[in-house]
């Protein structure tokens, strides 16, 4: 079972034993990502993802892996390895697992949860409108985020996710 997963740079020939997670499409970029994962047993293994490489997360409580690249959303099994489910083209710029489990993702202007399946997202709502969305990470079960206001972009706002809640609130702002 997968329980970590990093974006490394291409590995070296037979370093590790690799699978190749490719979409079939005329739309796809020559870019390629790798992510090094480890099992529960220290076994290490390398994917190789079609795009470039923008995030990625582990969830224990869905037991799956969500791969972001600039192609491709791509949905792996912890327990097999295997590509359950992709979405083509994302406009996500940024992924996150809250530290109970849940997938938090967005794009330039809204914030979203997937579920235990990728068509099953929930928009969160923001205190403002929001735009150029940063997520920067976890701290005491808050995610700290950035963004600009929408329409009002000399307005640069800090906002924190609660992780327990997923409410979304204002920090602070810069103008």
């Amino acid at each position: 079972m997968i329980i970590k997963a990093e974006i490394i740079n291409q590995p070296y020939s037979g370093q590790y034993q690799e699978r190749i997670y490719d979409i079939l499409s005329p739309w796809n970029s020559q870019n390629w990502t790798w992510i090094k994962f480890s099992n529960e047993d220290m076994t290490e293994w390398c994917g190789s993802f079609r795009g470039s490489g923008r995030d990625i997360a582990v969830s224990k409580k869905y037991n799956f892996v969500l791969v972001l690249t600039s192609d491709y959303l791509f949905k792996i099994d912890c327990l097999n390895g295997e590509l359950t489910e992709y979405e083509s083209q994302p406009q996500y710029q940024n992924l996150t697992v809250t530290p109970s489990g849940d997938f938090i993702i967005a794009d330039n202007d809204a914030i979203e949860q997937i579920k235990s399946t990728l068509t099953e997202k929930t928009i969160l709502p923001g205190p403002i409108k929001m735009d150029s969305i940063k997520f920067h990470g976890w701290s005491n079960n808050k995610l700290s985020i950035t963004c600009e206001e929408f329409l009002n972009w000399s307005n640069h706002v800090e906002l924190e996710l609660d992780g327990q809640t997923l409410e979304i609130t204002v920090k602070g702002s810069h103008k």
